[in-house]
């Protein structure tokens, strides 16, 4: 009786201590902040965001640096409004650069923040003005095969 109920302990801890691992390996591939948000969004509008993603990388001089949360329409300026979140120990110059970029030759998009001049830096929910769209590999090679 007292060997099966220690049997029974230990798969109940085995048990309890597998359900705790999954539990952990889901918050982290599900990118969820359980203790607080460690990020500040910015935003920037561009013509064209054509292949960007939600959940696409941030980059600043080849590092990621965040991702890219939400993509919205804006009707009124016929312009794509991209939010990203900021990891806080990153700081935006107030007159950075966003472009979106080709990570590889086919491979995804993502945003790239170039550095600025300036000595201050963009609050969270406040604006990077200056952008560059994507560029468009089929126009490119239309306007090179048919001239323009």
């Amino acid at each position: 009786m007292l060997k099966s109920l220690k049997i029974e302990i230990t798969v109940g801890l085995f048990m309890l201590l597998g359900l705790m691992c999954m539990g952990y390996l889901a918050i982290q591939m599900g990118d969820v902040n359980l203790l607080g948000k460690n990020t500040y969004s910015l935003k920037a509008r561009f013509t064209s965001v054509s292949g960007l993603k939600e959940g696409s990388y941030v980059e600043a001089a080849g590092v990621r640096v965040g991702k890219v949360s939400k993509i919205e329409f804006d009707s009124g300026n016929y312009l794509a409004t991209v939010i990203m979140d900021i990891n806080n120990d990153v700081k935006v110059h107030e007159d950075a650069t966003a472009s979106i970029r080709t990570a590889g030759i086919i491979g995804d998009k993502f945003v790239k923040i170039s550095p600025g001049g300036s000595d201050i830096y963009l609050e969270s929910g406040k604006e990077i003005t200056e952008t560059e769209p994507s560029i468009n590999l089929e126009e490119l090679i239309s306007k090179y095969i048919f001239g323009d």
